[in-house]
């Protein structure tokens, strides 16, 4: 099998993971770092890679068979349209764009153009949520009725040296609890409609440092969610799944999932169930799920070569990240405007 070329645009803390990933991906060989940061060039060294400082300075004998886009939010849009432009599959980080309108716009172009276009909501390829839809998909927990989630975390003051990360478009919503909300979206069904309140209290950014978010999904489960860059806890998908090695685990869960006849607990995977009448004056009887570990990131790498070869459809594709960033658009709304907002069925 010919090996796929694939380019990484970016070269900072994600971009250098999906390099690490590509790296070792059999199949697949890393063909460029693009980033026009001096930084960008040490990085390409040690990855032995050309480095361009833009997609257009690429040479036309070099060309991709497709690209990662892990540059600022600000900039998904205009890099992932360049490489639609010239029929590239890509798969840009997560949001898809920093607005519902260039979303649109980008998510309408690759459909025009025909190319395959992922976004990087890479914890649906984790084992331990494929486990999770597994246990809901076969009704494990009768309807659901509630799901509670947690983004709780202490990101150290030189994080915010980067100016972007200080700026709209960047913020603890955008940035880190939009997992959060497509994972719901993913496990619990389309959410109808939304309401929230931010703070930037602590930090004093002109975006957020904590926020707090009621959900309604179609089914009629109720959820909620909350995020902070600014808080001591353990109870976050960065110190509780053990996805990325570089932040300490905690045996503690993140998000509650509870139906009719049971609940989960995420990332345990720990299953609640009554073995008898489902009364609260019954002992409830534990089940811990186990599955193999493996890095989400570089399962969708894997992904990623697939859908550029035509084996497999995108598992998140633009549309859902278009879907998705809708949802964080309107927690947004609601933190400003006050009261429920509804989403466009």
């Amino acid at each position: 099998m010919q090996p796929l070329r694939i380019a990484v645009m970016g070269a900072g803390l994600i971009g250098q993971r999906h390099i690490a990933h590509v790296r070792a991906e059999p199949h697949v060989q890393l063909s460029a770092v693009i980033d026009p940061a001096p930084a960008a060039r040490e990085v390409a060294a040690r990855a032995g890679v050309p480095l361009y400082p833009r997609f257009a300075a690429v040479p036309a004998a070099e060309r991709p068979d497709g690209v990662v886009v892990a540059t600022p939010n600000q900039l998904h849009v205009e890099h992932a349209l360049e490489l639609v432009a010239a029929g590239i599959p890509v798969l840009v980080e997560k949001p898809i764009a920093d607005s519902l309108a260039g979303a649109q716009l980008l998510v309408e172009a690759a459909e025009a153009a025909r190319v395959p276009l992922l976004v990087g909501h890479h914890r649906r390829h984790n084992p331990l949520i494929r486990k999770a839809r597994e246990v809901i998909d076969a009704g494990r927990l009768g309807r659901l009725v509630l799901l509670s989630g947690h983004a709780w975390m202490m990101k150290p003051d030189d994080y915010f040296d980067v100016a972007w990360r200080r700026q709209p478009g960047a913020g603890p919503v955008l940035i880190n609890l939009i997992h959060d909300v497509d994972l719901f979206r993913h496990l619990g069904g389309e959410i109808v409609d939304v309401q929230a309140q931010t703070s930037s209290a602590v930090r004093g950014h002109a975006v957020e440092d904590t926020a707090t978010v009621l959900l309604r999904f179609a089914s009629g489960a109720l959820g909620t969610l909350s995020v902070s860059d600014t808080t001591v806890a353990p109870w976050s998908w960065e110190t509780t799944s053990g996805e990325n090695p570089a932040y300490p685990r905690e045996d503690e869960a993140c998000c509650q999932i509870a139906g009719t006849q049971g609940a989960l607990s995420v990332p345990q995977l720990d299953v609640w169930r009554y073995p008898g009448p489902r009364s609260w004056w019954e002992p409830l009887a534990r089940e811990r799920l186990a599955v193999a570990p493996e890095d989400p990131l570089r399962r969708q790498i894997r992904h990623f070569a697939a859908v550029i070869r035509g084996s497999e459809a995108p598992l998140v594709s633009g549309r859902e990240g278009l879907a998705t960033l809708r949802v964080v658009d309107a927690i947004g709304r609601a933190a400003r405007q006050g009261g429920a907002i509804a989403l466009a069925a």
